[in-house]
């Protein structure tokens, strides 16, 4: 089982407003994910697979999602390269009160690589992502 080699980021309460910068001088992978309509495609995808999962689901269920779906495109766009810049807390503070164990962190991987698969997403694209995200985890995970 891949996704759970893979270690990834991201959560319900991510708190970043994004702005547009220079673009990178290494936006490869932003490209390969599409640009901004390519993420706003697949975050389009990866919110309503996190409200029909039921792991997910208590997460997502009672928030803001067009924020939350926002901020996510945001977060991607800037780890991958793109010109968008986020504002707002890190990751700690972002999902302080919201227990985030390892196995949530998991399954919200695997949802996302759910994603990545059916907007045909290479699996080399697949892994730089995620290898880029998963430093974020220990800022994320914050329950047993």
């Amino acid at each position: 089982m891949r996704h759970l080699a893979h270690v990834l980021v991201l959560s319900a309460a991510i708190s970043f407003a994004p702005t547009v910068r220079a673009q990178s001088a290494s936006d490869a992978l932003y490209q390969q994910l599409g640009g901004l309509p390519g993420l706003v495609v697949l975050m389009d995808d990866f919110m309503v697979r996190l409200l029909g999962d039921p792991r997910m689901n208590p997460f997502f269920k009672d928030t803001d999602q067009k924020h939350i779906k926002e901020e996510l495109v945001a977060q991607f766009c800037e780890v991958s390269g793109g010109p968008c810049r986020r504002k707002g807390p890190d990751m700690r503070k972002a999902h302080a009160g919201i227990d985030v164990s390892k196995s949530n962190f998991n399954a919200l991987v695997e949802v996302l690589q759910q994603s990545m698969d059916a907007r045909g997403i290479p699996f080399g694209t697949q892994n730089h992502l995620l290898a880029l995200l998963a430093p974020m985890h220990r800022e994320i995970i914050n329950a047993p």
